[in-house]
């Protein structure tokens, strides 16, 4: 597995993401082919600290988290946990963030209450 915080501190450093961190970013992730909950916390940690990102990052972001939360079908109070801090980190919920949404709304099983409060919160 991938040295995540090195891999971190070499992405920021100049802090922009651009298509080349990407590529090795999604390498680094889909290296084991499981999105995995550190994996999970370093995207959202690099979507919050840098100073800008590409398309690629964000198609990335929205595709593992979507990957991650989907895994066993089913939406748990810690996803939303996570879903929620990713979602408010910058005070806004924005297009993509609802969009993620009404993926993981139509993609569970079975989701447990605080997930349609989010939803509601969210969308309205």
């Amino acid at each position: 597995m991938a040295d995540l915080k090195k891999l971190k501190s070499d992405i920021l450093e100049d802090g922009i993401i651009d298509d080349d961190e990407v590529k090795t970013l999604k390498d680094a992730i889909y290296e084991d082919g499981v999105v995995d909950r550190e994996e999970i916390d370093l995207l959202v940690s690099l979507r919050n600290e840098a100073k800008e990102t590409c398309q690629a990052f964000s198609d990335l972001f929205f595709t593992a988290m979507k990957e991650h939360v989907l895994a066993d079908g089913e939406i748990d109070e810690d996803e939303v946990k996570l879903l929620d801090a990713a979602i408010y980190a910058d005070g806004v919920v924005d297009d993509d963030e609802k969009q993620l949404l009404r993926d993981l709304k139509a993609g569970a099983k079975s989701a447990c209450p605080a997930f349609d409060a989010l939803c509601e919160k969210c969308l309205g």
